[in-house]
């Protein structure tokens, strides 16, 4: 569990490779906020850490947080409160 978007880069970038299957980004995190996380994570060199999938958890539901969360490069959108089948649908297409 990272505390903040810096420290959740430092952990993937520091990790071997395969090591993460799927990140769960918050958005609204310290020193660096969850969309400019998901852009330095997917410009990495190796490609198989830039291309992790990542899914925003947020509290921000709407469809411009949405839209905002794709262009950073996440693969999916979860907001609260949590609908756990579309959780469960997220997961399981982005981990197959």
């Amino acid at each position: 569990i990272a505390n903040a978007g810096t420290e959740a880069v430092e952990m993937v970038k520091a990790s071997p490779a395969g090591h993460y299957d799927i990140i769960l980004m918050d958005i609204q995190m310290p020193r660096m906020d969850g969309y400019e996380a998901a852009r330095r994570i997917r410009a990495l060199e190796d490609p198989e850490k830039a291309n992790i999938p990542i899914v925003a958890v947020t509290a921000n539901a709407f469809d411009e947080d949405r839209r905002e969360a794709l262009e950073a490069g996440m693969d999916g959108h979860l907001a609260k409160p949590y609908d756990i089948p579309q959780m469960m649908d997220t997961l399981s297409r982005l981990l197959k």
